[in-house]
């Protein structure tokens, strides 16, 4: 877990996670028929500040400029929740099968949790102390994702993407992704968790085996590894080539660790000070804003520059 992992941010699962391959489809028909559902059903548990519930087309990434081609239901343990699921007269089940996954992950992310807490030195439990579910401001979030279908007959511009560049924000993240709905790309350059810049080399992420999760390094354990572990900028590309890439719906399950926001950040060197998880997601927020208010002056001196030629 110590030198492989510092140059490999992303990481592909193919041991046994404790997570059956039919429960994770089951996860995915569950998300898919929350999406089916009509939006006047779905906006009856809308997203919150406490980042739960639904959004449709939600974010513009600074990368771009454009927003995201994507609708998305986020999940919690705990009172966040409380009128953010779904009636079980719309979708009978979904709580305690969403629950009993998340805490599947969970359970696999505890494991990695105590792989990287040596790594750093700390005791074994540190990461899963501050990753607690239990406690009222646990902030660890499920996330189902559903990416639009896109016309083949329709090409789609260079700066659309179906999810910007961006890197996570959280501990790390479990991805769970179906075979054949290409479109993942990642892109090494990153040094220091507080430079926002990235690279311009993209490769393509693909998903070998059923069941297979991708694991993520996220800002905050680049952060409190004192940028030893790095966080790596992604983006769901929209399809271009009618020939060999997925232009049918695409469906992701992304499950976000995030400290508790009472827990104190803090690498083992020092390199940062100390923060909260909120005034670490609250700084994150605000970096990413500031970088996409910074890209839209960009675009529109751009777009002034050429209307005047």
């Amino acid at each position: 877990m110590g030198p492989s992992i510092q140059s490999v941010p992303f990481l592909d699962s193919h041991s046994d996670t404790g997570i059956l391959v039919e429960e994770i489809e089951n996860m995915f028909k569950y998300s898919e028929q929350f999406f089916d559902l009509p939006d006047n059903f779905k906006v009856t548990v809308p997203w919150s500040a406490k980042n739960v519930g639904w959004e449709k087309n939600p974010q513009i990434r600074p990368s771009a400029g454009t927003a995201d081609m994507k609708e998305s239901y986020q999940l919690q343990f705990g009172e966040n929740m409380k009128d953010s699921w779904i009636s079980e007269a719309e979708l009978p089940n979904f709580k305690d099968t969403a629950l009993n996954f998340m805490r599947r992950a969970q359970s696999v992310s505890e494991r990695l949790m105590l792989c990287f807490a040596r790594g750093l030195g700390f005791a074994d439990d540190y990461f899963i102390k501050a990753h607690d579910v239990s406690k009222l401001d646990s902030q660890t979030t499920l996330r189902l994702l559903h990416y639009f279908a896109v016309d083949k007959t329709v090409r789609v511009p260079e700066d659309h993407f179906r999810a910007g560049a961006h890197a996570d924000w959280d501990f790390l993240t479990l991805l769970f992704q179906r075979p054949g709905q290409s479109g993942l790309e990642i892109c090494p350059g990153r040094e220091v968790v507080s430079d926002f810049g990235i690279g311009d080399e993209w490769a393509k992420s693909i998903l070998r085996v059923a069941g297979d999760i991708v694991c993520n390094i996220g800002d905050l354990l680049m952060s409190w590894s004192d940028d030893r572990f790095k966080s790596t900028f992604h983006r769901v590309r929209a399809p271009a080539d009618p020939e060999t890439d997925y232009y049918g719906p695409r469906y992701n399950i992304a499950f976000f660790n995030q400290p508790c926001s009472s827990c104190t950040i803090q690498g083992p060197l020092k390199k940062y000070p100390a923060v909260t998880g909120e005034e670490f997601t609250r700084n994150a927020m605000n970096r990413n804003f500031s970088a996409l208010k910074a890209k839209k002056n960009a675009m529109a001196v751009e777009a002034t520059s050429l209307a005047d030629k």
